[in-house]
């Protein structure tokens, strides 16, 4: 999916300045395994990320999110972490941070299935065998793998 008509339209007024965004991680688990997805822009695998819109509950971002880039429905279970990501530069020169929310999400039907531009593959990945990813992709999976009822809030740069 292209960037979201509402960022294009704030950087025709910005530039490349930093901009605050809020995010969310949809962790999507089905009997052990996470639904993950290989990212085209950078090649790493990570869980189904994305912007929220203008108005959107989060929670409904992170379902409508994991339906456009992998093809399957799903459901929140919870807020498994709230962080603030470093900054990131983007090839363009475009400067944006996230606050990033991180749902536990269980999978309802559908198969994994690459659906738009922002991945080139997605797949079920057994929790103790996944591929390498960043530290902070790890966490994030962590913590919403993790049997808590409370939301973890990290405290520290991500």
């Amino acid at each position: 999916m292209p960037t979201p008509d509402f960022i294009v339209d704030l950087r025709s007024k910005i530039g490349h300045a930093p901009l605050w965004l809020s995010g969310v991680t949809a962790v999507v688990l089905r009997d052990g395994h996470v639904l993950l997805v290989k990212r085209s822009d950078n090649g790493a695998w990570t869980p189904v990320t994305g912007i929220i819109d203008p108005g959107e509950e989060p929670a409904v971002a992170a379902v409508r999110e994991v339906l456009e880039e992998a093809g399957c429905v799903v459901e929140p279970e919870r807020l498994a972490s709230t962080h603030v990501t470093r900054p990131v530069t983007y090839p363009n020169g475009d400067v944006s941070q996230y606050l990033d929310l991180t749902f536990r999400m269980r999978w309802v039907s559908g198969e994994p299935t690459v659906s738009d531009d922002e991945n080139t593959d997605c797949g079920w990945f057994p929790l103790d065998d996944l591929p390498t990813m960043s530290d902070e992709m790890t966490y994030r999976i962590d913590t919403a793998v993790a049997d808590r009822p409370d939301t973890q809030f990290r405290t520290g740069p991500a």
